[in-house]
């Protein structure tokens, strides 16, 4: 199999974990409220998760003193969720305020340079798409600013408080957002439904990519006609993906540095970092000299340093990512971490310039780092718990923490020493009720002798002399660690109340674990992985509390392919849950990425290299009642990897059940299509290993 991105559920040399053995009970430490649980307490079900609200990334108030978040809620009556902006004290654990109450979503929160304004996205009333809106910090009616048919995402102040930049996919052949209207219903009335494309990609993760280009805009905040800055280069954001990480402006107003692929075949991406004048005209690529990607240029506040993100291995999308640091003075460049065995990721800078905050991926745990501009040093801010989502304003830092026990919550972060403070209470009550598992990170000896790190969650009421079964899932990637966090679409704590013992291993290709850890799978991306599981179950079945004949396991994407390559060769589950599954690496070519050049060999130059990785191969041996999950919309892994492993379960009499849904991509998102999945998984388990009811 190729490897490729595909986010989990939901891929200084090697350091090994020879002291990773911390069990910590998450219901004491990481959660006040549950100290003061309900007598009539139960565990955690599916329904009562997605009463939980979930909290999205804050932005600060320029004195630090306010925070606004997203905060969705989901009626699943009506199948939705319903999101609102808040403000939240960030001194001290105090009452939040909600600022926004409309019945659409009001997302991406910004405040404005001068602490007057919070922008967001929201489509409210006749808007089509998402545009831009502002409101009064008092509060008050929100005010539209945009008015464009192909919608704004990507929003930004500039520094003078008086202009926003946001991104909007446009025609470049049309000079008009009139002539963009036209063509928006034209398309939409036309009884034509065919697409023609002249190259790939033609689509991404769960839709086609259309013939428009993202492109940076700007808006005086008073209104008027939005300016194009990154049109009239030649180059566009992503037509993948874009977000506010995609582009930056200069504290002073004058400057955008954007991210852009330079490729033009469609098979070859390399995107390059440029700069051009924020009223637009010819762009400067700085990273000419490298072949692989960089991405997510980040200016410093006093305009001195421009950070961006750099990988250096071509076709390889976990390659570490170095932090590189632009001096604006002198056109000089440094590689700040190079020696360090981590990626930097999701990077603020501080007020003073001197120093960039992280929410780094680092063994099973997402924590904050300082990296000093002068030295490089990077030091870990935090132990414990997942942070991420830093906000920074003067001495204030703000973040979302979360763990196995704790949904998303607002926190601060002392700069000094790292001690957290816990800012917001949305789930509290919900969470008095629960009664969760404890959680223990654990390591055993994996594929080469290498020590592996895996998670596991035990049944809320666990008494250590009876026997219980195991449900062992199977992170997606290859490359993307399972780390300490909630899960909403594999919830680890759901199913220990189903009365399973349930694991979670970050096998070899796990990131966070030092860049040779990760590429330790290519291109062979799935042996140690194989026997990594086997070595896992293996550990699981020594304790004398768990019993050795009830064990299954399950995954989503690569897990779901690693759980088809399981049911190919000798393994010790019961049951097998397959979701998202790539069964044959032939066929997989027809996923979003697969015109994307190999960095090591395709199925042409060398077939039975290829045929070797691919789970279909091992058909013959398949015998383990296998429940297959697919969705319509998944283009990532598209719905015929599903059905073909499906037909090939029931052609060789193998029980197994096929969960379809037409509308669901990737992931299964619709609250009660998620409540159906939770029941049938239960079934499924319950039916050949035993355990509680869902």
């Amino acid at each position: 199999m190729r490897a490729h991105c595909v986010p989990g559920m939901g891929i200084l040399g090697m350091r090994q974990l020879t002291s990773f053995c911390i069990c910590f009970n998450l219901l004491a430490v990481a959660l006040s409220a549950h100290s003061q649980t309900s007598p009539d307490s139960a565990p955690l079900s599916a329904q009562t998760m997605w009463q939980l609200q979930r909290v999205g990334a804050p932005s600060l108030s320029p004195d630090g003193k306010l925070a606004v978040v997203p905060v969705t809620r989901y009626d699943i009556e009506k199948n939705q969720g319903l999101t609102d902006l808040w403000l939240i004290p960030t001194g001290k654990l105090g009452e939040a305020r909600q600022l926004t109450s409309d019945a659409a979503a009001d997302t991406e929160p910004r405040f404005s340079p001068d602490g007057r304004w919070v922008a967001f996205l929201s489509k409210r009333g006749d808007d089509k798409q998402n545009q831009v809106y502002v409101i009064a910090l008092a509060g008050g009616e929100a005010r539209r600013l945009t008015n464009v048919p192909t919608g704004a995402t990507a929003l930004k102040w500039f520094s003078d408080s008086k202009r926003i930049a946001f991104v909007s996919a446009v025609w470049t052949d049309l000079k008009t957002w009139d002539e963009m209207d036209k063509r928006l219903k034209e398309r939409a009335e036309s009884k034509v439904t065919a697409r023609i494309w002249d190259k790939p990609p033609f689509s991404y993760w769960d839709h086609f990519i259309e013939d428009r280009l993202p492109h940076v805009y700007s808006i005086s905040v008073s209104g008027g006609e939005p300016q194009a800055i990154t049109l009239g280069t030649g180059f566009s954001l992503s037509t993948k993906e874009w977000s506010a990480d995609s582009y930056d402006i200069s504290p002073d107003g004058s400057e955008i540095a954007f991210a852009a692929d330079t490729d033009r075949t469609g098979v070859d991406p390399n995107y390059d970092v440029f700069v051009v004048a924020a009223t637009g005209g010819e762009a400067r690529n700085l990273t000419t000299d490298n072949a692989a990607d960089d991405t997510e240029p980040k200016y410093s506040r006093d305009g001195r340093w421009l950070a961006y993100l750099r990988q250096k291995i071509k076709y390889f999308y976990a390659d570490k990512q170095r932090l590189m640091l632009v001096d604006r003075r002198a056109g000089t460049t440094r590689n700040l971490t190079e020696d360090w065995d981590r990626s930097a990721e999701q990077l603020v800078w501080s007020a003073d310039s001197r120093t960039l905050f992280g929410s780094i991926d680092d063994a099973a745990t997402r924590r904050i780092y300082r990296i000093d501009v002068s030295s490089g040093t990077p030091r870990a801010l935090t132990n414990d718990s997942s942070f991420s989502n830093l906000a920074l304003a003067g001495a204030t830092l703000v973040a979302i923490r979360q763990t196995f026990s704790e949904p998303p919550t607002v926190v601060s972060v002392d700069l000094r020493n790292g001690a957290v403070t816990k800012l917001s209470t949305f789930n509290d009550e919900a969470l008095a009720k629960v009664r969760l598992g404890k959680v223990e990170s654990v390591t055993y000896k994996g594929a080469r002798g290498d020590d592996i790190q895996m998670w596991i969650v035990y049944p809320p009421d666990f008494d250590p002399a009876k026997k219980y079964p195991v449900y062992m899932l199977l992170h997606g990637g290859p490359h993307n660690a399972i780390t300490d966090g909630t899960q909403w679409r594999w919830n680890a704590q759901v199913f220990a109340g189903w009365g399973y013992i349930t694991s979670w291993h970050n096998f070899h290709g796990s990131s966070g674990f030092g860049q040779e850890f990760t590429d330790s799978i290519n291109p062979d991306g799935i042996s140690m992985p194989y026997e990594d599981t086997i070595k896992a179950a293996q550990y699981l079945q020594s304790k004398p509390f768990v019993d050795a004949n009830r064990m299954a396991a399950g995954g989503g994407s690569y897990g779901g392919f690693l759980a088809s390559t399981l049911l190919g060769r000798p393994h010790p589950f019961k049951a097998l849950v397959a979701h998202a599954a790539v069964y044959n690496n032939f066929t997989q070519y027809g996923a979003d990425y697969g015109a994307e050049k190999a960095r090591f060999f395709d199925h042409w130059n060398k077939p039975a290299e290829f045929m070797r990785y691919s789970p279909h191969a091992s058909a013959g041996n398949f015998n383990t009642p296998t429940l297959v999950v697919h969705g319509q919309l998944d283009q990532r892994v598209p719905v015929n990897q599903g059905f073909e492993l499906f037909n090939t379960l029931h052609t060789r009499g193998v029980p197994s059940r096929l969960l379809y849904f037409p509308d669901e991509n990737h992931w299964v998102l619709k609250p009660q299509n998620s409540l159906l999945w939770y029941q049938t998984t239960g079934d499924w388990l319950q039916k050949y290993i035993g355990g509680a009811a869902p």
